[in-house]
């Protein structure tokens, strides 16, 4: 059936939830994009099929709409342009009203970004910089757990950027603010978009340079040093988190690191 037709990824959103069916994002026929959602724009490709997203119009008693958390095994660039939805949607409702004249606004005609129906001002999507950093001290890393981790995980330190700080000053003032340790030699790693709204994730490695461990109780629930052969329960698998984790444990392990 839809063999015949043009089809498309649908990203189908509410209140910060995205449609899934089968537990995959579905794939329909261009013609029918218009009929499932409000105002569809295309937001990429992946695979060369086009990706569209839109705000549901109604629901059918079948549609179930799940957090973009359920969608991390997918593939890397599927995951990334999903998590664009969901920002594009949580866009939508925070940026409703102009922050210059307080009128409100609706999604431009040309772009993805909001316009005053009064000033005309544009407002583009809010992306907030974060830093995730992985602390190594021989072979063990710094790992943390969050008062928001009611299953026992532990993560690396992550912590946003603020006004007039270079990511490395940041890397540095969260690692001490959260733990009491100072850190050496970080180094980038590599970035994910995370849309929990709308952040940026920049990871990083670093070194230990000094201190004893002493967690921030009002940011931290516990904070460890931890190796190979007693690690603690982890990130899942696709967030940035797990992949400073497991490159810097096997980093560690290496033999030309003995």
């Amino acid at each position: 059936m839809l063999k015949n037709e043009n089809i498309a990824y649908s990203c189908e959103t509410l209140n910060g939830k995205i449609l899934l069916e089968n537990s995959k994002l579905p794939l329909r026929a261009m013609s029918d994009l218009a009929t499932k959602m409000n105002d569809i724009r295309q937001i990429g490709t992946f695979n060369g099929i086009p990706v569209y997203w839109g705000e549901a119009k109604f629901l059918d008693d079948s549609d179930v709409f799940y957090s973009l958390r359920e969608l991390l095994n997918i593939d890397s660039g599927l995951f990334n342009l999903v998590g664009r939805a969901i920002q594009l949607s949580h866009m939508l409702y925070q940026q409703h009203f102009c922050g210059r004249c307080g009128h409100e606004a609706i999604l431009c005609e040309d772009q993805l970004a909001m316009q005053c129906q009064t000033c005309k001002a544009i407002d583009y999507p809010r992306v907030s910089p974060c830093i995730i950093v992985a602390v190594r001290k021989g072979e063990k890393i710094l790992l943390a757990q969050h008062p928001r981790h009611k299953t026992g995980m532990y993560t690396v330190i992550a912590g946003f950027v603020e006004t007039g700080e270079t990511l490395e000053q940041c890397v540095a003032r969260e690692v001490l603010e959260e733990t009491g340790i100072t850190v050496t030699n970080i180094q980038y790693f590599a970035s994910q978009p995370w849309a929990f709204p709308s952040n940026l994730m920049m990871g990083f490695t670093a070194d230990y340079a000094s201190g004893d461990i002493k967690p921030d109780y009002e940011e931290l629930t516990d904070a460890i040093w931890a190796d190979t052969d007693h690690l603690p329960q982890l990130p899942p698998q696709g967030t940035i988190a797990r992949r400073l984790i497991d490159h810097t444990l096997s980093f560690s392990s290496s033999p030309c690191n003995d």
